[in-house]
C-alpha cells in the first residue's frame, strides 16, 4: 500500500524535491531533482474541491448541493484552487465580477459578504481587496 506524496517540508513548509523515482513492474531506478507536479501545490480540501469541479463537470450549483457550502463560497474554493495552480491572479475588472455578484436578495449579499471576509481570512486577498469588494457589493443593492 502506498502512501500520499507530501510535497512541502514539515519542518520548514518549502516545496520538497522528488529525487528518486522506482518501476516496480521491472525494476529501474531514476535518480534525478524531479518537481511532485503542479497539483501536488493543493491542499486536501482543495484537492476535494477540484474533484467536486469535475465531477459536476464544472456546474457550481451542483458543487454548491455537494459540498454543501454557499456559491459565493463554492466560487471562491474554485479560485483558491485556480490561484494555487499557479493560473495568476484575474485582472480587476473580472476580480469584481467573482466578489460582487448582483444581489438578488439581501441573504445573498450577506452571503458574499461573509465569503469575502473568508477569503480575507485565508489571506486570499488583501484589506483594500476585500474593501473595495465589500464597497461594490453595496453599489449593486
Amino acid at each position: 500500500m502506498s502512501n500520499d506524496l507530501i510535497s512541502t517540508c514539515p519542518v520548514c513548509a518549502n516545496e520538497l524535491a522528488v529525487t528518486r523515482l522506482h518501476c516496480r513492474a521491472c525494476g529501474t531506478t531514476l535518480e534525478g531533482d524531479f518537481s511532485a507536479g503542479r497539483f501536488s501545490r493543493l491542499s486536501r480540501e482543495q484537492l476535494a474541491v477540484l474533484e467536486s469541479f469535475l465531477r459536476s463537470r464544472g456546474n457550481l450549483r451542483e458543487m454548491e448541493r455537494e459540498l454543501g457550502i454557499s456559491y459565493p463560497t463554492v466560487r471562491s474554493r474554485v479560485e483558491a484552487v485556480v490561484r494555487a495552480l499557479g493560473f495568476g491572479p484575474r485582472s480587476e475588472g473580472e476580480e469584481a465580477e467573482v466578489t460582487a455578484e448582483p444581489a438578488a436578495a439581501a441573504g445573498e449579499a450577506a452571503a458574499s459578504r461573509q465569503d469575502i471576509l473568508e477569503r480575507l481570512a485565508r489571506h486570499e486577498i488583501t484589506a483594500d481587496e476585500a474593501a473595495t469588494a465589500i464597497r461594490a457589493l453595496g453599489s449593486n443593492r
